[in-house]
């Protein structure tokens, strides 16, 4: 009876995320909800223009990155959310919605954090006139000093402790998954801090190559993807690193 129950919760687990995913890029490629403007410039050319800076437009650029980061991330931390749903069954817990809600709330509590540093970092780089119409980096020498800074990154220590942690949820769940009302928000909250850890430096590069080009945004959610769950995950991000310093230095001096 545990076994039925649990293949049936993991069922759940699995078809509402597919759902949140599926739901996330396809706003994604309706284009976030971002009306872009036209400017006629002569001889037949038009220049798309993104809208001014008001509060309106602040939520909606945080909604989109709210969105991009559930996009993009929850594929790759699928596997820890299944582990807390048998987590959550051997502890006795008999509410999928509750426990599992509450990790999965967790998690994205730290992303929508990054989403709002991301939209205040957007905002800084639209008034120093350093985005182009499309979202990415108007300047070569600012998008090779964010390639090289990740390509760095690729090879730190703490970018490779926390892809361990991403890579061990069976370890890390039971470190952290705490009995009581906020225990699984802890865990999840606690497993998001490690992604961040380990993609924040990968999420910034949405500047380089456009938040509104979906194949870019696409590579990268990819990348992570190999990271976090394939067995060649850190040799192909410290390769990553190195690749990403040579573009980011082909740029800078280009």
């Amino acid at each position: 009876m545990l076994r039925a129950l649990l293949r049936r919760e993991r069922l759940v687990a699995l078809t509402g995320l597919l759902t949140v995913i599926l739901l996330s890029w396809g706003w994604l490629f309706l284009g976030a909800g971002i009306e872009m403007g036209q400017m006629d410039m002569g001889g037949g050319q038009i220049m798309l223009m993104a809208p001014a800076w008001s509060a309106g437009y602040a939520v909606v650029i945080f909604l989109m990155w709210a969105i991009m980061m559930m996009a993009m991330m929850l594929p790759s931390a699928a596997p820890a959310i299944l582990l807390a749903v048998a987590l959550m069954s051997k502890r006795g817990g008999n509410r999928l919605f509750g426990p599992i809600g509450l990790f999965v709330m967790g998690y994205l509590l730290i992303w929508f954090g990054f989403s709002l540093a991301a939209t205040i970092l957007q905002f800084g780089l639209d008034r120093a006139e350093l985005l182009s119409a499309d979202m990415a980096s108007a300047s070569t020498k600012l998008a090779g000093v964010m390639l090289i800074v990740a390509g760095i990154y690729q090879w730190t220590p703490w970018k490779q402790a926390c892809l361990v942690q991403c890579r061990s949820p069976t370890e890390q769940l039971g470190r952290f998954w705490r009995q009581g009302r906020f225990g699984p928000l802890r865990a999840g909250a606690m497993h998001g801090l490690f992604c961040l850890g380990c993609c924040w430096l990968l999420m910034v590069l949405l500047f380089v190559g456009g938040l509104m080009n979906l194949l870019w945004i696409a590579a990268l959610a990819l990348l992570v993807l190999i990271e976090k769950l394939l067995p060649v995950g850190p040799r192909v991000s410290r390769l990553t690193g190195i690749a990403l310093i040579v573009w980011g230095g082909v740029e800078v001096f280009r």
